[in-house]
């Protein structure tokens, strides 16, 4: 899945180019798939109450396929848009989806490290997309079919699941004026974050074509970006934890506001290795600043707080990454492309100085009071924060009781529809008995039908 995400999205710039999309055009047309996805990161959790994961998923996934296809057939900017807002709309389910059943299986002692492994799994994911980019000529079919194939094999282990079907935690988010009363700068640094990253991924592989790069120069300059951030993400990290975690904010923010500007400079340059090498350290610095400024916002808040913050979070950081792109396709238009990184430089700057007023102003939570940091997905549904090690919003070997899911009582950890609730109310009663009706290991014909 995220090795046809991440090809998708570096062919699309490419291609838009190729086609002769005007630079803003393709602006609008990147940031529609963050439109879909914050719509997505809503609408699909009141969706797997009733209907069910593996149904959603295989659903989501077909449409993304699908819809992968239709952007070399009708090849005209404002389906393109449409297209993307159905593309982001399926991923942010296909996320919540996996989060979830990851999240039902792991326990206190395996969440850390069965996030750790899915932030790898996205990293990888990603950065292996971009290499595909050089199989095909991006202005044929035969890429669009790739990213097709590959979002359609993700459809295999989910429908030929033998594992029971999750409990769906239905995660809730704190309105923005309680996050920003609790943290102003965990508020404003994750939406600027969200500008950054999306005026970045939108747009890198439309920059990278604009200045001349090759195919496989455009595929290694955002690849190193992904990889950079994936390697500097736990050392700076840890580094949080023994300092004012506010003072490695606004280092991490400076050095990548200055590494852009750098990139500025290099573009120019010579030597294309220099450049690259510049992208993987201006990766680097930016991207860990998204999981710095969650772990702020969390030394801030009881551990049973954290999971609804993070959600508020992460639906603040689409905003901003629907608005980046925007933003940087209009100036790369009205300026060149030079303006891309001009751009970045001063999106970064800003959280710099952001943090060092709020340095000014407040005096920080001491150190041996701070959370440990966690990294985090950079792109990732609203279930994530659940596998938060630091959350104590995590119980275990609880009974059930069927009272909540009756009232519908969606502040308890775990709500099912009433739908769900038939069925686990007949496993308990006939836990003795062999019937495929009340078993739980079924996400068909008895979930269908009891839903009528």
């Amino acid at each position: 899945m995220m090795l046809g995400n991440g090809l998708q999205g570096s062919l699309l710039g490419v291609r838009a180019n190729i086609e002769g999309f005007p630079t803003a055009l393709t602006g609008f047309i990147m940031s529609a798939y963050y439109v879909g996805f914050l719509f997505g990161s809503i609408v699909t959790p009141k969706i797997l109450v009733t209907v069910g994961h593996v149904r959603v998923f295989a659903a989501l996934a077909s449409l993304a396929s699908t819809t992968t296809l239709l952007h070399a057939v009708i090849p005209d900017p404002y389906m393109w848009g449409i297209f993307r807002i159905i593309t982001g709309f399926c991923f942010a389910g296909l996320y919540i989806v996996s989060e979830s059943w990851l999240n039902d299986v792991a326990s206190n002692e395996t969440r850390g490290q069965i996030l750790s492994f899915y932030m790898t799994i996205i990293w990888v994911g990603m950065a292996g997309g971009q290499f595909l980019l050089t199989v095909s000529d991006p202005g044929g079919y035969n890429l669009f079919i790739i990213v097709s194939v590959l979002v359609s094999f993700a459809l295999i282990p989910s429908a030929l699941t033998a594992s029971p079907l999750p409990n769906m935690e239905t995660t809730r988010s704190l309105g923005l004026r309680q996050l920003y009363k609790i943290s102003p700068l965990g508020v404003i640094g994750v939406f600027s974050v969200g500008v950054g990253h999306g005026a970045f991924f939108a747009m890198a592989a439309v920059y990278a074509g604009l200045i001349n790069l090759s195919l496989i120069e455009i595929s290694t300059f955002i690849s190193v970006s992904i990889i950079g951030g994936a390697l500097l993400q736990m050392p700076i990290g840890r580094l949080s934890d023994h300092f004012d975690r506010r003072q490695v904010i606004f280092g991490t923010a400076i050095l990548a506001a200055a590494t852009g500007a750098m990139m500025f400079v290099l573009q120019d340059g010579e030597s294309k290795l220099l450049f690259l090498l510049g992208a993987g350290v201006f990766g680097g610095f930016c991207m860990p600043i998204y999981s710095l400024c969650l772990a702020h916002t969390n030394d801030y808040l009881e551990p049973d707080e954290m999971v609804a913050a993070s959600s508020g979070l992460i639906l603040t950081n689409s905003v901003g990454a629907v608005i980046g792109p925007l933003i940087v396709s209009f100036l790369m238009s009205s300026f060149g492309a030079s303006a891309f990184f001009v751009f970045l430089a001063t999106i970064f700057a800003f959280i710099g100085f952001f943090t060092l007023y709020r340095m000014s102003i407040k005096e920080s939570v001491p150190v041996d009071e701070q959370v440990e940091f966690v990294a985090m997905p950079i792109r990732s549904g609203t279930m994530v924060p659940v596998m938060n090690p630091e959350s104590e919003e995590w119980i275990e070997d609880e009974p059930i009781d069927f009272e909540h899911y009756e009232n519908k009582d969606i502040t308890h950890p775990f709500f099912l529809s009433k739908a769900s609730m038939s069925i686990m109310e007949d496993y308990v009663e006939d836990d003795d008995e062999d019937d495929e009706t009340g078993s739980i290991m079924d996400d068909g014909p008895s979930l269908w039908n009891r839903n009528g």
